[in-house]
């Protein structure tokens, strides 16, 4: 019998988990600063977290996604970053990941998200639809890894600028 997966809003009783959770996800990659729950909590800190939803297995959390608001230098509104999303190791591969982002865009656009943007890997966020787009860029991010979804209307152009819990490197 397959499990099923909910998608929910993370509670204050999830916030010990999230951290594991992303701890995790990240340990083994190369490419990770190992910081992504610093950064989630400096969110969490700042009020930055527009959505924040967890994904349960059997009852226990195994997943989290967050989005927070980004500018543009353009003054583009209502656009948005993704990230980080994170799903336990043992966990990966059962699209966990995948409804998450899923249902996080569908809650921007209930929201009245303008789009979103993300930092990853070209193979998995095309399948979502984000696009690298020439004349939107995040400096110091390769063009290649830089990725935009529109969510209505056009696509902007300038530098984005993730929120600065981006920048955390240990607990707020």
């Amino acid at each position: 019998m397959k499990s099923k997966i909910v998608i929910r809003n993370e509670t204050h009783a999830d916030v010990g988990t999230i951290a594991k959770v992303t701890v995790a996800a990240f340990k083994t990659l190369d490419i990770s600063n190992h910081t992504e729950q610093f950064i989630i909590a400096a969110l969490r800190a700042a009020r930055a977290l527009t959505v924040s939803l967890v994904a349960e297995l059997d009852g226990r959390v195994v997943g989290h996604i967050a989005f927070s608001p980004v500018t543009i230098s353009d003054g583009s509104p209502n656009w948005y970053g993704l990230g980080p999303v994170s799903v336990l190791p043992e966990c990966q591969r059962r699209g966990i990941g995948s409804a998450l982002i899923q249902e996080g865009i569908s809650r921007l656009k209930d929201l009245g998200a303008r789009g979103c943007c993300v930092v990853g890997h070209p193979e998995y966020y095309r399948r979502f639809g984000f696009q690298n787009v020439r004349g939107l860029v995040l400096e110091g991010v390769p063009e290649e890894v830089f990725f935009t979804l529109s969510l209505g209307g056009d696509i902007p152009h300038g530098i984005v600028e993730f929120h600065a819990g981006f920048t955390a490197d240990g607990p707020p």
